[in-house]
């Protein structure tokens, strides 16, 4: 599957868009990574606990994407984008979402 940020991919013509797919994940804090978050912010810097958290949630609802996006028929997802919202206290939803294609490759 191919993602891309742009609305084509280079070396291939959009024969049909098929839909608007999205992948998603609602993540929840862990109390081992708040304690140490808690203890982080008295000296300063990043938080690794929180952003291999994020890095993780963000690959689970690229790959959700990618299996709608399959689902679909599709070849590529074009448009990609990234959301985050608040859910309650202490989780956070991501999502992606993009536009499935069928592709033509294009002979050079």
């Amino acid at each position: 599957m191919i993602y891309s940020t742009t609305e084509t991919i280079p070396g291939n013509e959009i024969l049909e868009i098929l839909e608007v797919v999205t992948g998603n994940v609602v993540q929840s804090k862990h109390i081992g990574r708040d304690v140490m978050a808690g203890l982080k912010s008295i000296v300063g810097g990043e938080i690794r606990g929180y952003t291999e958290m994020l890095t993780d949630a963000r690959n689970t609802a690229l790959q959700r994407l990618g299996d709608n996006a399959h689902q679909a028929g599709a070849d590529a997802v074009v448009g990609v984008r990234f959301t985050t919202s608040a859910i309650m206290e202490g989780s956070c939803e991501i999502m992606a979402f993009g536009t499935a294609v069928k592709l033509k490759k294009l002979r050079i």
